[in-house]
């Protein structure tokens, strides 16, 4: 059972990397096309929060939550920190990189910066 939860956590995980990384491509592109419902304000509200909140860890010299139970779980079900079932392999290999931390913290700033020209070229509008 706490393999499966730990499966479900790094599956969470991917879940908000790709709100992260899809959100600013869906800014983007979504304007581009025309597409008014990407500028809603609780949308660009959430991404600039999850964006400002992965690079401020990364400056601050933070694991994430998500790994930090994820891993948990794991050795509570007598797993390896990263060893799991086959979902849970190849959805590890696609989220975890092995890079200095620096290089982490640059690209989650150069991230950020670009999350913040996106909400000042393409603002989000609040319902009205």
């Amino acid at each position: 059972m706490l393999s499966l939860l730990a499966d479900a956590v790094l599956a969470l995980h991917v879940a908000v990397v790709l709100f992260v990384v899809g959100g600013l491509v869906l800014v983007v592109g979504g304007n581009r096309a025309g597409w008014r419902w990407v500028n809603r304000w609780w949308l660009r509200l959430a991404h600039l929060g999850a964006i400002a909140y992965v690079a401020a860890q990364a400056w601050w010299g933070m694991v994430c939550p998500l790994t930090t139970l994820e891993m948990w779980l794991r050795r509570q079900a007598g797993e390896p920190a990263y060893g799991g079932s086959f979902v849970a392999h190849w959805l590890q290999r696609l989220l975890y990189w092995d890079a200095p931390q620096w290089v982490f913290t640059l690209a989650y700033t150069l991230f950020a910066l670009a999350v913040a020209w996106a909400w000042w070229r393409y603002p989000p509008r609040r319902a009205g």
